[in-house]
């Protein structure tokens, strides 16, 4: 694994293109701690968003790891990139002629997806971890090791992820061509989606029979992972239940969800390999 790892490290250490993405995104995954300096003054009412509660223990393990997650494009585009360059660069012929099975390239690559969504979970703990200790109200450490369970689904969302653009790459050969395969299936799911809800909108709760459908889609598993966090806020819920409104969905990290995008990982890993089996190098 050491072995594989380090090959792939050392292409990517060479590859400008790749240090320049990483450096941006791990940049500005830090620049999540800037929310706190947003502020507004409209007259006598005076908003700062850090004092809205956004970095209390433990909801900041949920608001940090969701907004993270957006960010994640551009890691995607070092792993789309970095297949691609096996290609262009015939790197992947010599690696083979080298003696590398193509077993241990795709491993390579896969230990190397897994190395990023850890390094990015460890950084997005660490920044997390000190804004809470800034800013949140709550400081005991019950609390703040409580919700934990987000940086666990971030981490298997982004594996989930990455997987899917490798395979992608590995199936169009082009950085550009992959990324864009991936929004064309995003686009299919979304209209999947409207289609459903068309298709029932004279059912009853016709959310939860989509929802119940649609989990099992790829990126449609992979958003299930992290909910959005904003209708926890206190102030949403308190502008909720003023107009009648009440959220009672759960926000936790499911289980079924974290075995969806798991199953969905290996069977992006493995389609990748039967593709490099089968095509001729």
């Amino acid at each position: 694994m050491l072995r594989l790892l380090t090959i792939e490290f050392h292409k990517l250490r060479h590859n400008r293109a790749s240090r320049v993405l990483s450096i941006i995104y791990f940049g500005l995954l830090t620049c999540i701690a800037l929310i706190a300096a947003i502020k507004f003054d409209i007259g006598p009412v005076k908003f700062h968003l850090a004092e809205a509660g956004i970095f209390n223990f433990p909801y900041i393990w949920h608001f940090n790891t969701y907004i993270a997650a957006i960010l994640k494009f551009f890691l995607l585009l070092v792993i789309v990139s970095m297949m691609a360059n096996e290609y262009s660069y015939k790197t992947l012929k010599q690696n083979l002629i080298d003696g590398l099975s193509k077993k241990e390239f795709i491993l390579s690559k896969f230990y190397t997806v897994i190395a990023f969504a850890l390094i990015s979970t460890l950084f997005v703990f660490v920044v997390s971890l000190i804004l809470g200790l800034i800013y949140s109200d709550y400081n005991e450490f019950s609390i703040i090791v409580t919700d934990l369970q987000y940086l666990f689904g971030f981490f298997i969302k982004l594996v989930g992820f990455f997987s899917f653009g490798l395979f992608f790459g590995i199936l169009v050969k082009r950085s550009a061509f992959a990324v864009g395969a991936m929004v064309v299936w995003l686009i299919i799911e979304s209209m999947t989606k409207g289609l459903l809800y068309y298709s029932f909108r004279k059912m009853d709760n016709i959310s939860e029979r989509v929802g119940d459908i649609m989990q099992f889609m790829p990126f449609e598993s992979m958003s299930n992972l992290i909910k959005e966090p904003f209708s926890r806020l206190n102030a949403v819920k308190t502008v909720a239940n003023q107009i009648g409104e009440q959220f009672t969905k759960s926000y936790d990290v499911q289980f079924l969800d974290v075995m969806i995008v798991s199953v969905w990982t290996f069977v992006f890993i493995y389609s990748s390999y039967a593709l490099l089996k089968k095509r001729d190098l």
